[in-house]
Protein backbone atom coordinates (compact mmCIF):
# COMPACT_ATOMS: atom_id res chain seq x y z
CA UNK A 1 0.00 0.00 0.00
CA UNK A 2 1.68 3.17 -1.22
CA UNK A 3 1.11 6.66 0.23
CA UNK A 4 -0.62 7.72 -2.99
CA UNK A 5 -3.15 4.91 -2.78
CA UNK A 6 -3.79 5.71 0.89
CA UNK A 7 -4.41 9.36 0.03
CA UNK A 8 -6.77 8.34 -2.78
CA UNK A 9 -8.70 6.05 -0.43
CA UNK A 10 -8.98 8.81 2.17
CA UNK A 11 -10.33 11.20 -0.46
CA UNK A 12 -12.94 8.67 -1.60
CA UNK A 13 -14.00 7.41 1.84
CA UNK A 14 -13.17 10.13 4.40
CA UNK A 15 -15.48 8.74 7.10
CA UNK A 16 -13.67 5.39 7.04
CA UNK A 17 -10.48 7.05 8.31
CA UNK A 18 -11.91 9.29 11.04
CA UNK A 19 -14.70 9.31 13.57
CA UNK A 20 -18.15 10.56 12.55
CA UNK A 21 -18.99 14.13 13.62
CA UNK A 22 -21.24 12.93 16.45
CA UNK A 23 -18.46 10.76 17.90
CA UNK A 24 -15.93 13.59 17.62
CA UNK A 25 -18.31 16.00 19.31
CA UNK A 26 -18.90 13.53 22.14
CA UNK A 27 -15.17 13.04 22.64
CA UNK A 28 -14.55 16.80 22.67
CA UNK A 29 -17.36 17.29 25.19
CA UNK A 30 -16.00 14.55 27.48
CA UNK A 31 -12.45 15.87 27.34
CA UNK A 32 -13.71 19.40 27.99
CA UNK A 33 -15.67 18.16 30.99
CA UNK A 34 -12.65 16.24 32.31
CA UNK A 35 -10.25 19.18 31.94
CA UNK A 36 -12.81 21.59 33.44
CA UNK A 37 -13.41 19.31 36.44
CA UNK A 38 -9.67 18.88 36.95
CA UNK A 39 -9.04 22.63 36.86
CA UNK A 40 -11.97 23.34 39.17
CA UNK A 41 -10.65 20.84 41.74
CA UNK A 42 -7.24 22.51 41.65
CA UNK A 43 -8.86 25.90 42.18
CA UNK A 44 -11.24 24.72 44.92
CA UNK A 45 -8.41 23.08 46.89
CA UNK A 46 -6.22 26.20 46.58
CA UNK A 47 -3.60 24.40 44.52
CA UNK A 48 -1.41 27.41 43.82
CA UNK A 49 2.32 27.50 42.92
CA UNK A 50 2.96 29.81 45.88
CA UNK A 51 1.39 27.37 48.32
CA UNK A 52 3.31 24.42 46.82
CA UNK A 53 6.59 26.32 47.03
CA UNK A 54 5.94 27.30 50.66
CA UNK A 55 5.00 23.74 51.54
CA UNK A 56 8.15 22.35 49.93
CA UNK A 57 10.23 24.75 52.02
CA UNK A 58 8.57 23.57 55.22
CA UNK A 59 8.97 19.95 54.15
CA UNK A 60 12.66 20.56 53.58
CA UNK A 61 13.04 21.91 57.11
CA UNK A 62 11.23 18.88 58.55
CA UNK A 63 13.47 16.52 56.58
CA UNK A 64 16.54 18.36 57.80
CA UNK A 65 15.48 17.62 61.39
CA UNK A 66 15.35 13.89 60.57
CA UNK A 67 19.03 13.61 59.74
CA UNK A 68 21.11 12.10 61.07
CA UNK A 69 18.67 9.35 62.17
CA UNK A 70 18.53 8.56 65.84
CA UNK A 71 20.17 5.37 67.09
CA UNK A 72 18.98 4.12 70.45
CA UNK A 73 21.81 3.21 72.79
CA UNK A 74 19.99 1.39 75.59
CA UNK A 75 18.16 -1.91 75.58
CA UNK A 76 15.12 -0.31 77.25
CA UNK A 77 14.72 2.09 74.31
CA UNK A 78 15.17 -0.68 71.77
CA UNK A 79 12.74 -2.92 73.67
CA UNK A 80 10.02 -0.27 73.42
CA UNK A 81 10.49 0.05 69.65
CA UNK A 82 10.71 -3.70 69.04
CA UNK A 83 7.63 -4.26 71.20
CA UNK A 84 5.75 -1.71 69.05
CA UNK A 85 6.83 -3.47 65.85
CA UNK A 86 5.77 -6.80 67.33
CA UNK A 87 2.37 -5.43 68.32
CA UNK A 88 1.78 -4.08 64.81
CA UNK A 89 2.81 -7.37 63.23
CA UNK A 90 0.65 -9.39 65.63
CA UNK A 91 -2.28 -7.05 65.09
CA UNK A 92 -2.07 -7.51 61.30
CA UNK A 93 -1.64 -11.28 61.59
CA UNK A 94 -4.52 -11.87 64.01
CA UNK A 95 -6.84 -9.50 62.15
CA UNK A 96 -6.09 -11.19 58.82
CA UNK A 97 -6.56 -14.70 60.19
CA UNK A 98 -9.80 -13.86 62.02
CA UNK A 99 -11.19 -12.14 58.94
CA UNK A 100 -10.33 -15.14 56.76
CA UNK A 101 -11.91 -17.60 59.22
CA UNK A 102 -15.25 -15.79 59.12
CA UNK A 103 -15.07 -14.93 55.42
CA UNK A 104 -14.37 -18.46 54.19
CA UNK A 105 -17.85 -19.91 54.89
CA UNK A 106 -19.55 -16.63 53.94
CA UNK A 107 -17.88 -16.70 50.51
CA UNK A 108 -19.84 -19.82 49.53
CA UNK A 109 -23.10 -17.91 49.98
CA UNK A 110 -22.03 -15.31 47.40
CA UNK A 111 -20.79 -17.69 44.69
CA UNK A 112 -23.42 -18.38 42.05
CA UNK A 113 -21.98 -21.80 41.17
CA UNK A 114 -22.37 -22.85 44.83
CA UNK A 115 -25.45 -20.97 46.04
CA UNK A 116 -28.31 -21.15 43.52
CA UNK A 117 -30.77 -19.21 45.73
CA UNK A 118 -30.89 -15.78 44.10
CA UNK A 119 -32.13 -13.69 47.04
CA UNK A 120 -29.67 -15.31 49.47
CA UNK A 121 -26.76 -14.85 47.08
CA UNK A 122 -27.57 -11.21 46.36
CA UNK A 123 -28.17 -10.52 50.04
CA UNK A 124 -24.77 -12.01 50.87
CA UNK A 125 -23.05 -9.87 48.26
CA UNK A 126 -24.71 -6.72 49.53
CA UNK A 127 -23.57 -7.70 53.02
CA UNK A 128 -19.99 -7.83 51.71
CA UNK A 129 -20.46 -4.36 50.24
CA UNK A 130 -21.80 -2.94 53.51
CA UNK A 131 -18.79 -4.20 55.47
CA UNK A 132 -16.32 -2.96 52.87
CA UNK A 133 -17.95 0.47 52.92
CA UNK A 134 -16.44 1.08 56.37
CA UNK A 135 -12.80 2.12 56.21
CA UNK A 136 -10.50 0.31 58.63
CA UNK A 137 -9.58 3.60 60.29
CA UNK A 138 -13.26 4.37 61.00
CA UNK A 139 -13.77 0.91 62.45
CA UNK A 140 -10.70 1.39 64.64
CA UNK A 141 -12.10 4.65 66.06
CA UNK A 142 -15.39 2.87 66.81
CA UNK A 143 -13.71 -0.09 68.51
CA UNK A 144 -11.36 2.19 70.47
CA UNK A 145 -14.46 3.89 71.84
CA UNK A 146 -15.99 0.52 72.72
CA UNK A 147 -12.98 -1.48 73.97
CA UNK A 148 -10.48 1.22 74.88
CA UNK A 149 -7.00 1.98 73.62
CA UNK A 150 -4.70 -0.85 72.60
CA UNK A 151 -4.14 -3.55 69.97
CA UNK A 152 -7.51 -5.24 70.55
CA UNK A 153 -9.33 -2.41 68.79
CA UNK A 154 -6.90 -2.63 65.87
CA UNK A 155 -7.30 -6.40 65.59
CA UNK A 156 -11.09 -6.14 65.51
CA UNK A 157 -10.99 -3.28 62.99
CA UNK A 158 -8.76 -5.25 60.60
CA UNK A 159 -10.77 -8.45 61.07
CA UNK A 160 -14.14 -6.85 60.37
CA UNK A 161 -12.79 -4.99 57.35
CA UNK A 162 -11.19 -8.16 55.97
CA UNK A 163 -14.41 -10.15 56.34
CA UNK A 164 -15.98 -8.06 53.59
CA UNK A 165 -12.86 -8.05 51.41
CA UNK A 166 -12.08 -11.74 51.76
CA UNK A 167 -15.70 -12.81 51.29
CA UNK A 168 -15.92 -10.94 47.99
CA UNK A 169 -12.54 -12.13 46.67
CA UNK A 170 -13.06 -15.72 47.82
CA UNK A 171 -16.53 -15.90 46.23
CA UNK A 172 -15.17 -14.52 42.94
CA UNK A 173 -12.43 -17.15 43.01
CA UNK A 174 -15.08 -19.85 43.51
CA UNK A 175 -17.07 -18.55 40.53
CA UNK A 176 -14.03 -18.54 38.25
CA UNK A 177 -13.19 -22.21 38.69
CA UNK A 178 -13.23 -24.60 35.74
CA UNK A 179 -16.31 -26.79 35.27
CA UNK A 180 -14.42 -29.79 33.91
CA UNK A 181 -13.25 -31.16 37.30
CA UNK A 182 -16.79 -30.62 38.63
CA UNK A 183 -18.26 -32.61 35.74
CA UNK A 184 -15.72 -35.37 36.37
CA UNK A 185 -16.64 -35.71 40.05
CA UNK A 186 -20.38 -35.62 39.26
CA UNK A 187 -19.94 -38.26 36.54
CA UNK A 188 -18.18 -40.46 39.10
CA UNK A 189 -21.21 -40.27 41.38
CA UNK A 190 -19.90 -37.66 43.80
CA UNK A 191 -22.26 -35.70 46.02
CA UNK A 192 -22.47 -31.90 46.09
CA UNK A 193 -20.15 -31.67 49.09
CA UNK A 194 -17.68 -34.05 47.45
CA UNK A 195 -17.79 -31.92 44.31
CA UNK A 196 -16.88 -28.83 46.32
CA UNK A 197 -14.19 -30.70 48.26
CA UNK A 198 -12.45 -32.51 45.40
CA UNK A 199 -13.24 -30.40 42.30
CA UNK A 200 -13.54 -26.78 43.42
CA UNK A 201 -11.38 -26.38 46.51
CA UNK A 202 -8.11 -27.59 44.92
CA UNK A 203 -8.56 -24.88 42.28
CA UNK A 204 -9.25 -21.99 44.67
CA UNK A 205 -6.94 -22.74 47.59
CA UNK A 206 -3.81 -21.35 45.86
CA UNK A 207 -5.78 -18.21 44.98
CA UNK A 208 -7.03 -17.89 48.55
CA UNK A 209 -3.50 -18.26 49.87
CA UNK A 210 -2.20 -15.58 47.55
CA UNK A 211 -5.02 -13.23 48.64
CA UNK A 212 -4.28 -13.89 52.31
CA UNK A 213 -0.58 -13.18 51.96
CA UNK A 214 -1.11 -9.99 50.00
CA UNK A 215 -3.71 -8.66 52.44
CA UNK A 216 -1.46 -9.55 55.37
CA UNK A 217 1.25 -7.34 53.85
CA UNK A 218 -1.31 -4.56 53.38
CA UNK A 219 -2.60 -4.94 56.94
CA UNK A 220 0.89 -4.47 58.36
CA UNK A 221 0.88 -1.01 56.80
CA UNK A 222 -2.71 -0.43 57.95
CA UNK A 223 -1.72 -1.46 61.48
CA UNK A 224 0.78 1.39 61.54
CA UNK A 225 -1.95 3.91 60.72
CA UNK A 226 -4.29 2.39 63.31
CA UNK A 227 -1.61 2.82 65.94
CA UNK A 228 -1.54 6.55 65.28
CA UNK A 229 -5.22 6.87 66.32
CA UNK A 230 -4.66 4.86 69.52
CA UNK A 231 -4.78 1.19 68.51
CA UNK A 232 -1.29 0.52 69.80
CA UNK A 233 1.73 -0.77 67.94
CA UNK A 234 4.55 1.12 66.29
CA UNK A 235 2.16 3.73 64.92
CA UNK A 236 1.46 4.96 68.45
CA UNK A 237 5.19 5.42 69.09
CA UNK A 238 5.60 7.18 65.75
CA UNK A 239 2.76 9.57 66.54
CA UNK A 240 4.25 10.24 69.97
CA UNK A 241 7.67 11.11 68.47
CA UNK A 242 6.12 13.41 65.85
CA UNK A 243 3.99 15.19 68.45
CA UNK A 244 7.11 15.80 70.54
CA UNK A 245 9.03 17.07 67.46
CA UNK A 246 11.60 14.31 67.87
CA UNK A 247 12.01 14.02 64.12
CA UNK A 248 15.26 12.03 64.20
CA UNK A 249 13.57 9.26 66.18
CA UNK A 250 10.51 9.46 63.93
CA UNK A 251 12.68 8.87 60.87
CA UNK A 252 14.38 5.89 62.53
CA UNK A 253 10.96 4.39 63.30
CA UNK A 254 9.82 5.01 59.71
CA UNK A 255 12.94 3.24 58.44
CA UNK A 256 12.22 0.24 60.68
CA UNK A 257 8.63 0.11 59.40
CA UNK A 258 9.89 0.13 55.80
CA UNK A 259 12.37 -2.64 56.61
CA UNK A 260 9.64 -4.73 58.28
CA UNK A 261 7.27 -4.36 55.31
CA UNK A 262 10.07 -5.28 52.90
CA UNK A 263 10.96 -8.35 54.95
CA UNK A 264 7.34 -9.51 55.07
CA UNK A 265 6.98 -9.00 51.33
CA UNK A 266 10.10 -11.10 50.73
CA UNK A 267 8.98 -13.88 53.09
CA UNK A 268 5.46 -13.99 51.61
CA UNK A 269 7.01 -14.33 48.16
CA UNK A 270 8.97 -17.34 49.39
CA UNK A 271 5.82 -18.86 50.89
CA UNK A 272 3.87 -18.38 47.66
CA UNK A 273 6.67 -19.97 45.67
CA UNK A 274 6.88 -22.90 48.08
CA UNK A 275 3.17 -23.66 48.45
CA UNK A 276 1.72 -22.52 45.12
CA UNK A 277 4.65 -23.31 42.88
CA UNK A 278 6.91 -21.24 40.70
CA UNK A 279 5.11 -22.32 37.54
CA UNK A 280 1.75 -21.07 38.81
CA UNK A 281 3.24 -17.76 39.93
CA UNK A 282 4.72 -17.19 36.48
CA UNK A 283 1.33 -17.47 34.77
Amino acid sequence: MTPDRIATAQACLPLAFRDPPAVRARKIALWTLFVGLFCWCLYDFNFSPERIWTGLGRLGRVLSFMFPPHIWTTWEAWAEILNGLGETLSMAFLGTVLGAIFAFPLSFLGAKNINRIFWLRQGSRRFYDVIRAFETLILALIFIRAFGLGPLAGILAIAVSEIGTFSKLFSEALENTSKKPVEGVVASGGSRLQTIRYAIMPQVLPVHLSILLYNFESNVRSGTILGIVGAGGIGFLLSDRISAYRWDEAWSIIFLIIAMVYLIDWLSGLVRTKLIGQADLAK
